[in-house]
C-alpha cells in the first residue's frame, strides 16, 4: 500500500502550522493543504519552503473566513465573510465560486510553490458546482483531486486521485493509535490511499473559531506515535504524497 497522510488546514492559524510540521517532521503526515485566505497562510508558507520534501496541495475554502475575490455576493453574508455550508449550497453561483477558486490559485502560485493537488476544505468540491470548477482547475495544471465517493467515478475521468480516500480519521472515538492500525490494517490491499488528518497545538484562533480543536492535538499525538511508525515500518507501507500519484 502506497500512503498519503494529508493534513488539511495548513495556514488556519499558527499553531496549527507547527502542529502539521511536527507531524511531518516526527511523525507520518507527508502531505498537506493549505488555505489561501487565511491571516497565517504566510506563515504557512514559510515553513513548507523550509520543509521541501512535505506535499503541499491548495485546501479551496468556500465556508471559512473572507474571500479573496471583490463582488462575488453569492458567496458572502453581509458582513463580506463566506456564507455557512448549507446557505453556500443554496446562494452560490458557479461563475462566483470559479472567480473565487481561481484567485485562490493565484494566490497559490504567487508564493513560488507549486501545488501538488486540490480538496477543499468542508469537502464542498462534494457540490456538482464546485466540483466543475475543480476539475477545470486540476486538468488545466494536471494535478490530482481529492477523491470524494459521493461524486461519480466518470467525473474523475482524465483527473488523477487515489484509489480510495478515507475521512474517519476524526473524533476522539477514532483518533486513537489502534484505531489508526486497524484502519490501516482494513486497507493493506488499496494501491493508493489518501487519509484526511487535522493534526495540531493550540492557540486562541482555532479555540475561539473552530468546533473542532482539542482533538486536534491527540490526533498529532497519534501520528507521531512509535506503535504506528512501527506498524508502518514492518508492513511495508510507502509513505508518498500526491506528487507520486
Amino acid at each position: 500500500m502506497r500512503l498519503i497522510m494529508n493534513a488539511d488546514d495548513f495556514g488556519i492559524s499558527k499553531a496549527i502550522n507547527l502542529g502539521i510540521i511536527e507531524g511531518f517532521k516526527n511523525g507520518i503526515v507527508t502531505s498537506t493543504t493549505l488555505m489561501c485566505n487565511m491571516e497565517t497562510t504566510e506563515h504557512a508558507v514559510n515553513l513548507a519552503k523550509e520543509n521541501s520534501k512535505l506535499g503541499v496541495g491548495i485546501h479551496l475554502v468556500l465556508t471559512a473566513g473572507r474571500p479573496l475575490s471583490k463582488n462575488v455576493k453569492t458567496l458572502v453574508n453581509n458582513e463580506g465573510n463566506f456564507l455557512k455550508y448549507d446557505k453556500m449550497v443554496e446562494s452560490a453561483c458557479i461563475e462566483d465560486i470559479r472567480i473565487e477558486f481561481r484567485n485562490q490559485f493565484e494566490k497559490f502560485l504567487s508564493f513560488g510553490i507549486v501545488p501538488t493537488h486540490i480538496d477543499t476544505h468542508h469537502h464542498v468540491h462534494s457540490i456538482e458546482s464546485v466540483f466543475e470548477v475543480v476539475a477545470e482547475l486540476a486538468k488545466e495544471h494536471n494535478i490530482p483531486v481529492r477523491h470524494i465517493k459521493v461524486i461519480g467515478e466518470e467525473k474523475y475521468e482524465n483527473i488523477k486521485t487515489t484509489t480510495k480516500f478515507v475521512d474517519s480519521f476524526y473524533n476522539l472515538s477514532m483518533i486513537e493509535p489502534q484505531m489508526l492500525i486497524n484502519l490501516l490494517d482494513d486497507n493493506m490491499n488499496i494501491d493508493s490511499l489518501e487519509i484526511m488528518c487535522h493534526p495540531g497545538y493550540l492557540d486562541s484562533k482555532i479555540l475561539s473559531s473552530s468546533s473542532y480543536a482539542y482533538p486536534r492535538v491527540k490526533e498529532l499525538e497519534t501520528l507521531t506515535n512509535k506503535e504506528v511508525i512501527q506498524f508502518i515500518n514492518e508492513k511495508n507501507i510507502e509513505l508518498i504524497n500526491f506528487r507520486d500519484i
